[in-house]
């Protein structure tokens, strides 16, 4: 490994490695990115991390860290210039990206994948997602971001979800009647970090140079 670079393994589209390199990103940590192709994963990520998913994080002293939200957690403990992990809102973030990984994260896939999941319709998915979208506009109504003036991890743990749901048909998304939320999605995806999150990596080779992320 790359002396004093922690390691990140990623792929590009998948909303859990994006918050994990928004992470990393208000953290001002670099690391060693390897960009993956999901139906070609590199035997190195395998042999740390058989479940095989992204992101997963290699520690220069070894310790993996295979789960986005620990990778978010762990980032900013090390560092939070923009205090992302405020302690009077941290329960509350906690239990919105809890809500996020497990309730939403559940219809969303069935909506983006409707004709994989034929025991409801396409709508009626998005109708069961849309839950969240309430609540999430709910507590935009007041303020900027989802849990005050200033961004949380929430905020970041939560929008690459919300861009996925969005995304699986953006007319009807800005059709819908959330237009905080749709305020809130847009100058997040016009965000220097997010779009630094999102720049274009060629999938890595073990003979490839090492890539710095961010460079």
């Amino acid at each position: 490994m790359t002396p004093s670079l922690h390691r990140l393994y990623s792929f590009r589209r998948c909303p859990y490695a994006m918050r994990a390199r928004l992470g990393l990103l208000f953290a001002e940590l670099q690391v060693e990115l390897r960009e993956i192709i999901l139906k070609n994963k590199p035997a190195q990520m395998l042999a740390i991390s058989p479940k095989g998913t992204v992101p997963v994080l290699q520690l220069f002293d070894g310790a993996v860290i295979e789960e986005s939200r620990e990778i978010m957690v762990w980032a900013l403990e090390q560092q939070d210039p923009q205090g992302l992990l405020d302690a009077e809102v941290l329960t509350q973030a906690n239990a919105l990206i809890e809500q996020n990984d497990n309730e939403f994260k559940h219809w969303l896939d069935r909506y983006k994948y409707a004709d994989r999941h034929l025991e409801m319709t396409q709508t009626e998915y998005r109708q069961r997602g849309e839950a969240f979208l309430q609540v999430l506009e709910t507590l935009l109504t007041q303020k900027p971001y989802l849990l005050g003036d200033n961004a949380t991890i929430a905020d970041i743990g939560i929008m690459p979800f919300v861009r996925q749901f969005a995304h699986v048909d953006r007319d009807v998304f800005y059709s819908l009647p959330y237009p905080h939320l749709q305020r809130w999605l847009e100058n997040w995806l016009e965000h220097a970090f997010f779009l630094q999150a999102m720049t274009k990596f060629q999938p890595w080779q073990e003979e490839d140079d090492v890539v710095v992320f961010p460079s």
